[in-house]
């Protein structure tokens, strides 16, 4: 789908097999498959496939079931408006945090935090703050798979530097990112715990902005949270 979306016209067989470097004989079967189900179909004969407006109510249904609440998109556009900074919600995707709702900042220099972006769970500020809504052996289980890259210079490097890090911002009431998984990219982060969800929401930008104002930030993500908290409400009811 990314490759239709991007390419934006029908592609053939061979266009496809090549693209993703792919054997003919796989690339057909998948082709046929789609084509058999009516997610993909030819616009004009042997000029290639394109996906068919069947992916629409597909997409629709499937947000349905399980949307971004808009009181959770009103807590984000508050507290980009509050603290000039990105705000993003995001949510546990194997051993990463995705990006299912954001709003960025109106900064020429920002942190870009599309919906869909994908960060390691464990080098980043979101990451811990979802964690520690697991239980400890659930936490356990994620981290001992995790692949411990470095990505920069303060990229924590083991199971144990993480859950001690998780173990003290719980004390201090908060998760911090300091540049572990972008360089000099500064972020605070908080768990937002509800009945049915395990979601954290992170206030995110350049170093500079963000670590002279931590503890702002640190407060209106609190207050922004206290005045959404009918959103957990709702969900418990």
């Amino acid at each position: 789908m990314e490759f239709f979306a991007d390419r934006g016209r029908p592609a053939t067989l061979a266009e496809v097999s090549k693209h993703f470097n792919w054997p003919r004989s796989s690339t057909f079967n998948l082709l046929q498959t789609l084509s058999k189900r009516g997610y993909l179909y030819e616009p004009r004969s042997r000029e290639g496939y394109y996906p068919s407006p069947a992916w629409l109510p597909l997409i629709q249904k499937i947000d349905r079931a399980a949307p971004v609440p808009i009181e959770y998109q009103n807590l984000l556009n508050s507290l980009q408006e509050r603290t000039g900074e990105t705000a993003v919600l995001g949510a546990i995707s194997g051993m990463n945090v995705i990006f299912i709702a954001a709003v960025e900042s109106i900064h020429a220099v920002r942190y870009t935090a599309e919906v869909g972006k994908i960060v390691p769970i464990h080098a980043s500020a979101t990451g811990r703050a979802l964690l520690s809504l697991l239980s400890e052996s659930e936490c356990a289980s994620i981290l001992r798979r995790a692949v411990f890259e470095k990505y920069t210079s303060t990229t924590l490097m083991s199971f144990e530097a993480v859950a001690n890090e998780i173990a003290e911002s719980r004390r201090r009431g908060f998760f911090e990112g300091v540049g572990e998984y972008t360089q000099d990219l500064g972020g605070i982060a908080m768990p937002l715990a509800t009945t049915n969800r395990h979601l954290a929401v992170l206030v995110a930008g350049p170093m500079s902005r963000v670590q002279p104002y931590k503890n702002e930030i640190v407060c209106a993500i609190k207050e922004e949270f206290a005045r959404h908290v009918s959103v957990n409400k709702e969900e418990a009811d």
